[in-house]
């Protein structure tokens, strides 16, 4: 089972002139909520410790990710595999997605002898769960973000999946 968990940065506050209801979608992803995101299956983990982070951009991020691997028509079955980066904007950085069989290997350039192996099916429903869960606590935090139509188009784009 994969773990995906993050935290909040206080040396990377935002902005406090910051208008939730109305921010845009290139600031919710790359100006606001950084810190740092973890991405663990078992004993084995890929973790930032940068401070910096887009955590909602990551959340973001990682459920595109697991809607691109699975445009295979063969889906589980394609024995092609099916790359996807995961770029991070302040540095040279990336997460690596190699899909084969149903399976996901995930990799990161600043952890190279670390990998972490997930069913494509739990990287799709713990990624959703992982951003219903980011969006619910920043929400809690910051007055007027629930009333963002960026964030109400993200949230019925990638609902919860059983």
């Amino acid at each position: 089972m994969i773990d995906l968990g993050y935290a909040l940065s206080r040396r990377f506050p935002d902005p406090p002139q910051t208008d939730y209801r109305t921010a845009d979608v290139r600031t919710l992803r790359h100006d606001l909520f950084c810190g740092d995101v973890y991405l663990a299956e078992g004993e084995r983990e890929l973790v930032t410790a940068w401070g910096w982070v887009p955590v909602l951009d990551f959340a973001w991020a990682l459920c595109d990710i697991a809607e691109l691997l699975d445009r295979d028509p063969m889906g589980g079955r394609a024995s092609r595999p099916q790359h996807a980066e995961l770029d991070f904007t302040q540095s040279a950085d990336r997460m690596r997605f190699v899909r084969r069989f149903g399976w996901v290997d995930v990799t990161a350039d600043w952890a190279r002898d670390e990998a972490v192996s997930v069913s494509h099916a739990d990287l799709r429903r713990e990624a959703r769960d992982f951003l219903n869960d980011v969006v619910a606590d920043l929400v809690d935090m910051h007055d007027g973000l629930d009333d963002n139509p960026a964030v109400w188009n993200l949230m019925a784009r990638f609902p919860r999946v059983n």
